[in-house]
């Protein structure tokens, strides 16, 4: 900071903090889900405009502002790049019937004895597969909840199984959005931040098995499960369903263990999805194309739409249909879009000093690494109830805690941990937020009556608390450490 530039109060600081929670609540209450399609980033845009005029009345230069811009979106790009090359593997993965084949398999594992152990294990791999819980929930959730009622089972626990399920896939997927905006705003690489987080949540979903198996041969029963047959059928009329399509990500599971970079890893992936299904799927790969070419140009049609476009697989089944489809690159631009304005937002605040005068406000009531831990997933559960939307709830404090974090000489995988663990998990739990009124719509169960049963995403912030406070799995930043979480 030079002479002309003024330190900013902790009330400047907080300006565009509170206009952004302000103007997000009345933009989620105005548009609801649809707020998720862009008017999310034109907020996030308008609260740098409130900060750059903070800014500027502490005595900044325009020159300086956009710079801090800048460079806070440069320290993105890789992790942009990824969430594109993501975009394609998701293509391909479907064209191929490795994905169909994880839903395949996935559901057979259904059992009328242990449902709700089942049905959380199902929504996991579905999840995992397709990297989104709001797609699980809406297909296989769906189905879960009729099938459960039919076995007589209370609908609060049905939902909180299907829940806890889907959102263990959805921090744990390569495939999810959330799973790479977390490395992105902490400053570490995807892979590490899989990784890392492993450590806290398998203890969690072990737990929430457990409860749920208890549970479940508390409540017993048996019933019919042809709905799930009727699925599998779907499936298998269109895909060629077999277990070589599984060496694919045994292939990219092989590559991170490796400790291949993520870029690379996962182009590998796409790319062995989009032989994979020249192998097993020519006939979905000739559909998809819709080209009027022969030979190998439709061929070549049907793999790049895969890649970089929408498609979708019909089989008339309409659970399998939501389940079947993809949008390519393309399909990640809107959070490219949310990741770029948030960027923005975190540049200016940063670059003006006043993120470090929240940071430095917390880091006077914060003594060890369990309560900066205990802070973060504070701050993430707070943005979760007043933004109303996990994306933010990971981006503000993403971009808030992150000196603080290397300051303390801790890796950036811990904050974005703890994002994840804190963030993604419990916007479902809100009511108002845009992940539990979603999600309470799409099953038909209101939030209150299936918070006490989605075990896992009141168990995931508890736990990577705990394990900050036990000192447990708590790396240290190397000081050969880059800012995206790789060996130099």
């Amino acid at each position: 900071m030079t002479d002309s530039h003024q330190r900013p109060t902790l009330l400047q600081a907080f300006i565009p903090i509170i206009f952004l929670i302000v103007a997000l609540s009345t933009n989620v209450f105005i548009f609801g889900d649809a707020s998720l399609d862009g008017s999310n980033q034109i907020i996030l845009i308008l609260s740098a405009g409130v900060a750059s005029i903070v800014a500027l009345k502490l005595g900044y230069k325009w020159a300086e502002i956009q710079n801090g811009m800048v460079k806070s979106i440069s320290s993105a790009m890789a992790s942009i790049i990824i969430l594109l090359l993501i975009g394609s593997l998701a293509g391909t993965w479907l064209l191929s019937g490795i994905v169909p084949a994880m839903i395949y398999y996935g559901l057979q594992i259904l059992n009328p004895t242990i449902f709700l152990v089942a049905a959380c294990i199902v929504c996991s791999i579905v999840s995992i597969a397709t990297g989104s819980s709001w797609t699980t929930a809406a297909t296989v959730g769906i189905a879960l909840i009729g099938i459960g009622k039919a076995l007589g089972i209370h609908e609060g626990m049905i939902a909180g199984a299907v829940l806890s399920g889907a959102y263990f896939g959805d921090k744990m997927s390569p495939l999810s959005d959330t799973t790479n905006l977390a490395p992105a705003m902490a400053g570490t690489d995807l892979f590490t931040h899989i990784r890392y987080m492993a450590y806290t949540t398998v203890p969690s979903i072990t737990i929430t098995l457990i409860i749920f198996l208890i549970l479940g041969f508390m409540q017993g029963g048996s019933g019919d499960v042809g709905q799930t047959d009727e699925i599998l059928t779907a499936i298998t009329s269109k895909f060629n369903i077999n277990g070589w399509l599984f060496l694919v990500p045994i292939a990219v599971v092989g590559l991170i263990v490796k400790k291949v970079p993520a870029i690379p890893a996962i182009l590998i992936g796409a790319l062995l999805g989009a032989v994979f299904a020249l192998i097993f799927q020519p006939e979905v790969v000739k559909s998809v194309a819709e080209w009027d070419g022969t030979g190998w140009t439709v061929t070549f049609v049907g793999i790049m739409k895969s890649m970089y476009g929408d498609i979708s697989i019909v089989t008339g089944n309409g659970i399998v249909d939501e389940l079947l489809s993809s949008g390519g690159m393309h399909g990640m631009l809107g959070t490219v879009w949310l990741i770029v304005s948030a960027m923005i937002f975190g540049g200016v605040m940063e670059s003006s000093g006043m993120l470090k005068r929240i940071a430095d406000a917390v880091m006077s009531r914060v003594n060890s690494t369990g309560s900066l831990v205990a802070a973060t997933a504070g701050t993430t559960v707070f943005f979760n109830g007043t933004a109303s939307d996990q994306y933010l709830a990971i981006v503000v404090p993403g971009r808030m805690y992150a000196d603080i974090y290397k300051e303390k000489g801790l890796a950036p995988e811990n904050l974005s941990r703890t994002l994840e663990d804190s963030g993604t998990v419990t916007s479902v739990l809100v009511p108002w937020n845009t992940c539990g009124a979603y999600h309470s719509g799409v099953l038909g169960v209101a939030t209150g009556v299936y918070l006490p049963y989605a075990f896992f995403n009141y168990i995931s912030p508890l736990m990577t608390i705990a394990f900050a406070y036990l000192k447990i799995k708590i790396r240290m930043r190397s000081e050969n450490q880059t800012e995206m979480g790789v060996e130099a």
